[in-house]
């Protein structure tokens, strides 16, 4: 078996697959920031934290999982949408309903991810969408593509949350925006280069004003102003809340993977509520301070 990448800062929506043969070829939809321990708990039942809908009927597979999202707030949007295509607003100009006698539920769930990750404001995210079990994986048709930017990969994942600073880092006044010339007062306004012998160092505002193009909100892609190494949005963001980089991750294998989660997806007080599951898997979170993506509050759904 594949060795499972490690993924710092996860928050991941994931596709269930029912091959129980009472019950073969239902789905199931949710959020988690633990992979590996969400599916023990389905196919465990509501004791062990699973949600109502999926308790004593599996066994259940988890055959994708789409990744990325920079905070639980955006995980959950995308996946209330995926579970309720009639209702977001984001897509209702596909009218999208599963087409009887031609189309699985398992085969209308991937058409409706495959809609979901070309519209805003999920199309601008650096979503990865992984597949966990190679013998449910289909091809996205030609015309529903995911963005360029996006990856598709295969293989299993171990997720690994960032621990939280015990007190808030300290930043010298003589750092300062090399795009501005202002201060950077704040470690979370603070952007590097990728590259360790770049000395780009500015305000997250202003790289992105270098970034967008007119009419954007949300950086993509672009090359950095100091070094021109092309460079991913996401993964500028990813490198300013302390995930390490693939050459840091390797040689740090056999660090405790997951010192910091130890109370996500407990189970939750009403077991006959998926809601609750949901929330049960997020009370840890919901303080998130990334601020570089503005959900679109009042119209994503």
């Amino acid at each position: 078996m594949d060795e499972p990448e490690l993924v710092e800062d996860f928050f991941g929506v994931y596709l269930l697959y029912n091959i129980n043969p009472k019950y073969k070829g239902r789905t199931y939809i949710g959020y988690t920031r633990d992979p590996n321990r969400r599916i023990m708990q389905h196919n465990r039942g509501t004791w062990a934290g699973g949600a109502h809908r999926t308790s004593n009927r599996g066994p259940w597979k988890m055959v994708m999982i789409v990744h990325g999202f920079p905070n639980n707030i955006s995980a959950l949007r995308f996946e209330w949408a995926w579970q309720n295509p009639t209702k977001t607003i984001r897509l209702q100009h596909l009218n999208l309903k599963k087409v009887p006698r031609k189309e699985t539920e398992y085969q209308f769930k991937l058409r409706v991810l495959s809609e979901m990750l070309r519209v805003g404001p999920w199309c601008r995210l650096p979503l990865i969408i992984r597949w966990l079990e190679n013998e449910y994986f289909e091809e996205f048709p030609d015309d529903r593509k995911p963005p360029s930017h996006m990856v598709t990969c295969h293989g299993p994942v171990k997720s690994r949350n960032l621990k939280k600073p015990k007190e808030p880092s300290a930043f010298p006044t003589s750092e300062e925006c090399l795009l501005c010339s202002n201060y950077i007062t704040n470690d979370q306004t603070k952007l590097t280069c990728l590259s360790k012998t770049c000395e780009l160092l500015a305000h997250i505002t202003c790289l992105a004003n270098v970034f967008l193009t007119p009419g954007e909100f949300i950086p993509i892609e672009g090359n950095c102003p100091f070094c021109s190494t092309h460079l991913k949005w996401g993964d500028l963001i990813r490198k300013m809340r302390g995930c390490k980089q693939d050459s840091d991750e390797k040689s740090d294998n056999n660090d405790d993977d997951n010192s910091d989660d130890s109370e996500d997806d407990k189970p939750c007080d009403n077991p006959d509520s998926d809601d609750d599951v949901i929330c049960s898997q997020d009370r840890g979170f919901v303080d998130n301070n990334s601020r570089w993506f503005l959900d679109c509050n009042d119209e994503l759904l």
